[in-house]
């Protein structure tokens, strides 16, 4: 898959495509991410891509022309037909939530345009006549949509084939379907008991028996006590969509927890 990403500051995303387990998917191709300028493609002596915003009020706006210039050349380079383009996401506050789901429906994608918007935001003419899909982290403001072009990035490279050591180890994730959408649990590691700084603190007994059965049921346990404290609501939606056994409902009232 191809990703196209828009941005005033390509530079940001060097470190991040060449460092981690996931520049396996960006070397590799199987990621394959373009970083495109707009500035490249305004006019005048200082590439000019923003200006006062009519009707007053604080900030620059991102200018049309620049951008459609730019996205112009990503659509000919892509030569993609029309009926079968990649769409053209903004990363924006007014976006529909990134969800797990949303993350694995990208990673069986085509790819995308994805554009960074800075400063105020972008001419609302070119989202009009542009933009497919706004994407959001969450209720929250970033000073640009490149973190948000990243996080989507990393999460999409993570669920490629052999990008991570193993191939199992995303099926574990929290809200994955495989664990019914809630949060993963704990996980713990040597030594067996860590002298810190509350005194020994040993790992569950449980983790060390070898016994895989009780291994599993003490980690759907710990899952849903941990969805039920932190994140109540995947709790009652996994409950309303019937993913909860008797042996789930029995031990989360035994918890006090439902």
């Amino acid at each position: 898959m191809r990703f196209d990403v828009i941005t005033l500051f390509p530079e940001l995303f060097a470190p991040f495509l060449q460092h981690g387990i996931n520049r396996r998917a960006f070397e590799s191709g199987l990621v394959d991410v373009h970083l495109w300028n707009p500035r490249d493609f305004a006019e005048g002596n200082y590439r000019r891509v923003d200006d006062r915003p009519f009707g007053g009020g604080p900030g620059m706006v991102m200018m049309a022309e620049p951008l459609w210039q730019c996205l112009q050349a990503v659509r000919a380079e892509r030569a993609e037909p029309d009926e079968a383009c990649a769409p053209v996401v903004l990363f924006s506050p007014i976006g529909k939530a990134l969800t797990h789901t949303g993350v694995e429906r990208w990673s069986a994608s085509q790819g995308a345009v994805l554009l960074c918007g800075r400063y105020e935001g972008i001419d609302q003419r070119f989202i009009d006549a542009c933009v497919d899909q706004q994407i959001s982290l969450g209720d929250f403001v970033l000073s640009g949509g490149e973190i948000a072009a990243m996080a989507l990035l990393d999460a999409v490279a993570r669920l490629q084939p052999g990008v991570l050591s193993d191939e199992g180890s995303h099926q574990q994730d929290s809200f994955n379907p495989a664990l019914d959408g809630l949060l993963d649990s704990p996980h713990h590691t040597r030594p067996e008991v860590w002298q810190g700084p509350k005194g020994p603190m040993p790992v569950p007994e449980v983790l060390l028996g070898g016994h895989h059965e009780r291994i599993a049921r003490h980690r759907r346990e710990q899952s849903l006590a941990i969805t039920a404290r932190q994140r109540p609501d995947l709790l009652a939606r996994a409950r309303e969509q019937g993913l909860l056994d008797a042996a789930d409902l029995s031990f989360l009232r035994a918890q006090g927890l439902l």
